[in-house]
C-alpha cells in the first residue's frame, strides 16, 4: 500500500523523459502545484535504457531507473502506436522503426509504405504511465483509437501525429490545437489518471 508522499517535498515530481514533445506534452496536462523536475535537473541523462518487450515493461524500468539514482518520485512514459494490419507493429518499437536514430519522418515513411495498398487503416496509440518512489509503483494506461491516413497533414505534434486520426474526428493530431489534442489523446487519458492519484499522494 503505496503512502501519501507527506514525508517528502511537496509536489516535487522528475519527469523521465528526454523527448521535448512528451515533455511540453505532459507539462500542459500537469497541475502548478506540482514541481516538475526534468533528467538534467537531477544529473540524469536523457536517453535512460528502455530494453523491455512491453510499453509497461518500459517505462518501469526508465522510472525506477531514474528513482534509484535521485531518490524522488519518479514518472516515466512509453507510446506505442499499434496498426490493426500489421499485428500491432510498430508498437514498443514505435520511435525506433525505422532505425535507432528515432527519425519521426523516416517512421512515417515505413509506416506509410508498409500500408500502401491497405485497406484496414486501423490503429491505436497507447500510452503508459510509471509511476515510482520509495513505497511502490504503480502503472496509468491511456488509448485511443484511430486510423492511419494515406499522408502526412499538419505541423503540430510530433512523432506519428501527422499519419494518426483519432476516432470521430475529421483531422490528425497534428491538425490539432494543444488543448484539443490533450483532450481526447492517449497522453492525456492516461495523465488523468495519473492526476487523480496525485491529487492523493501530494494531497
Amino acid at each position: 500500500m503505496m503512502r501519501s508522499g507527506k514525508d517528502k517535498a511537496p509536489g516535487r515530481l522528475v519527469l523521465c523523459t528526454g523527448n521535448p514533445g512528451k515533455q511540453a506534452e505532459l507539462k500542459a496536462l500537469l497541475p502548478d502545484t506540482v514541481e516538475l523536475l526534468s533528467l538534467a535537473d537531477v544529473g540524469l541523462p536523457s536517453d535512460l535504457p528502455e530494453t523491455g518487450s512491453t510499453l509497461e515493461a518500459n517505462a518501469l524500468q526508465k522510472a525506477r531507473y531514474a528513482f534509484e539514482r535521485c531518490g524522488l518520485p519518479c514518472v516515466a512514459d512509453d507510446t506505442g502506436l499499434e496498426v490493426e494490419a500489421l499485428d500491432g507493429a510498430p508498437g514498443v518499437y514505435s520511435a525506433r522503426y525505422a532505425g535507432e536514430e528515432r527519425d519521426a519522418a523516416l517512421n512515417m515513411t515505413k509506416l506509410l509504405r508498409a500500408l500502401d495498398g491497405v485497406a484496414d487503416r486501423r490503429a491505436r496509440f497507447r500510452t503508459v504511465l510509471a509511476f515510482v518512489d520509495a513505497h511502490g509503483e504503480r502503472i496509468f494506461e491511456g488509448e485511443v483509437q484511430g486510423v492511419i491516413t494515406s499522408a502526412a497533414c499538419g505541423s503540430a505534434g510530433f512523432g506519428y501525429d501527422p499519419i494518426f486520426m483519432p476516432e470521430g474526428s475529421a483531422l490528425t493530431f497534428a491538425e490539432m490545437g494543444k488543448a484539443e489534442k490533450n483532450a481526447i489523446s492517449h497522453r492525456g487519458r492516461a495523465v488523468a489518471r495519473l492526476l487523480g492519484f496525485l491529487e492523493r499522494y501530494f494531497g
